[in-house]
């Protein structure tokens, strides 16, 4: 029991009344944009109002996040659809099914990276590479609304065809359709920017519900969406055959790493905003089970959402109470409340779904990319360019390969200096050869870790400062403060160097050596760099150790 129920303990009565309060606040702002995920996912709508249900709940046993929204969201929705285009129709029952597998395969996929203690990988999405990725979602996503918002007929999956479709499709447009749709995202905009409290998407629905029903939209041309079935969702195992689960795994997969990037880090925000801890294998099970339920109650795959959470935050939550009051809202749509939606217009339900488009363009942030670091930003743009040129699967994909080259690049190209004392204090200077820190001497500072890749690159820079030095150098010392680990690969390079630098006359030594780097250095033999009075703990020792004896 010590495990379950996390997100929800200490309870207390004034606690339990602030979050239901925020959850009924929730629930407001949250049912018209799960029905515009379910249109993103391809679905009926009725399971978007199904992923606000018993996922939500079986986070908010298993979770550890207080915070964290676990239902419907627009990055796993849009994955999910554009991994299923040409496998099924869109809204079907078969559809349904693949999905359902695609939700259990998901799942597994989580409990395995639990079992594994695997919540780190979630690192491996940068920051950079993911604001482009959601940015390219929101631009693929908003472009496949455009069709529905004027009454274009738009039967591709492909953004670009869709858009050539709506282009030669705008003379036929529907003037009625797209007020109606330009109405609603104008409210929308106006009541998140000047009242952000106000449940904007539930508002411009409900004021397009009645005035459709009042005044006969059907009549005028629009198009409404399909009943929305009573009742709450029925259980079982989603029906497939075996030959098609192969080509689902790896739309599994991309969903599995949008959830564990984006749960992980919304959670991780929202826990160091709020001076909490945070279990991210823990926050594993929950989303594990609400992937889970999903599947099993007729939804789609179901995520932490970064703008629910910030919505229920808003709204001054403080617990996943808020989270089963949205559940307990939603259950009682379900039950008593979905006959007025069936006189939704599809193109209001196009209309949220396209303001949501619009909030995941992150502007701001690509902003402050472009300002910090212009290399980033090309990384950004290029991920966003292949979701909307390619896909979202590829772009998730991408995203993945773009932050590891990342990664890798920054150690292959390491930071490299040459040290030199002015007043008193030293200095770097670019490592180029010929660089001295005195007559004899150059303190070298190499910025990485050693290993197979950049090794050559470390053996290359110093010969050339001792090739180009004038006089001969007699030492050269390494300022390993950075050099934390050498692999196999790496301890032959230096080897190799060790030997050339004793044949020049040279006297390799080492300072600021981490015992992690020493340890490497034993068991990798390197015996000459470890002779004695060869390591140092600082630049100082190292200095007055090289002064002749009196």
């Amino acid at each position: 029991m010590a495990r379950l129920f996390r997100g929800l303990r200490p309870i207390t009565r004034s606690g339990v009344i602030r979050d239901t309060l925020a959850g009924l606040s929730l629930a407001a702002m949250n049912i018209p944009q799960a029905l515009g995920y379910a249109r993103i996912a391809g679905a009926p709508a009725v399971t978007g109002l199904y992923t606000l249900l018993l996922p939500l709940v079986a986070f908010a046993t298993l979770g550890s996040s207080r915070y964290l929204v676990v239902a419907a969201d627009s990055a796993t929705a849009a994955i999910l659809a554009g991994g299923l285009a040409g496998k099924a129709p869109l809204g079907s029952t078969h559809y349904m099914a693949l999905a359902g597998v695609v939700a259990l395969l998901t799942a597994a996929g989580l409990l395995v990276a639990r079992l594994f203690k695997l919540g780190f990988l979630a690192d491996f999405l940068s920051q950079t590479v993911l604001v482009g990725f959601l940015t390219g979602v929101g631009f693929q996503v908003g472009l496949a609304m455009l069709g529905e918002m004027l009454g274009i007929s738009v039967d591709s999956t492909r953004t670009l065809d869709q858009v050539a479709q709506i282009v030669r499709g705008l003379p036929k447009a529907q003037v009625a359709t797209s007020c109606l749709a330009g109405s609603v995202v104008a409210t929308v905009l106006v009541l998140q920017r000047f009242a952000p409290r106000l449940p904007g998407p539930l508002i411009a629905v409900v004021a397009a519900t009645a005035a459709s029903a009042g005044l006969h939209f059907s009549d005028h041309g629009i198009a409404l969406i399909q009943a929305i079935p009573p009742g709450l969702p029925s259980f079982g195992l989603p029906s497939v055959a075996w030959r098609e689960l192969p080509p689902l795994l790896p739309l599994a997969g991309g969903c599995f790493l949008m959830i564990l990037a984006q749960s992980a880090a919304t959670a991780r925000a929202y826990a160091t905003r709020h001076h909490e801890t945070l279990d991210e294998n823990t926050d594993l099970v929950g989303l594990s089970a609400a992937n889970a339920i999903a599947a099993l109650s007729g939804t789609f795959v179901v995520n932490g959402s970064p703008t629910q959470t910030a919505m229920v935050d808003r709204a001054g939550a403080r617990s996943q109470v808020a989270h089963l009051a949205t559940a307990a809202v939603v259950t009682l749509v379900l039950l008593f409340l979905t006959a007025p939606l069936r006189f939704l217009p599809q193109c209001v339900l196009g209309a949220v779904v396209f303001t949501i488009a619009l909030g995941l363009v992150d502007v701001r942030g690509l902003r402050a990319i472009l300002r910090e670091s212009p290399r980033e930003f090309r990384l950004a743009v290029l991920t966003a360019l292949v979701v909307v040129v390619i896909g979202v699967e590829q772009g998730i994909v991408m995203a993945i390969v773009l932050s590891l080259l990342r990664h890798v690049r920054h150690s292959y190209l390491a930071y490299t200096a040459v040290l030199v004392q002015k007043d008193g204090q030293w200095h770097p200077i670019p490592a180029l050869p010929g660089a001295v820190s005195g007559p004899g001497l150059v303190v070298f500072q190499f910025g990485a870790d050693l290993f197979y890749a950049n090794a050559s690159r470390f053996a290359a820079d110093v010969r050339g400062l001792v090739e180009g030095a004038s006089p001969p150098v007699k030492w050269l010392v390494v300022d390993a403060g950075a050099i934390t680990s050498i692999d196999y690969s790496a301890a032959r390079v230096v080897e190799d160097l060790q030997r050339d630098l004793l044949r020049r006359g040279v006297t390799l030594v080492l300072v600021h050596a981490e015992p992690s780097l020493l340890n490497d250095l034993r068991r990798h033999r390197l015996q000459d760099v470890l002779a004695a009075g060869h390591v140092f703990e600082t630049l100082r020792e190292a200095l007055a150790a090289m002064q002749p004896s009196p």
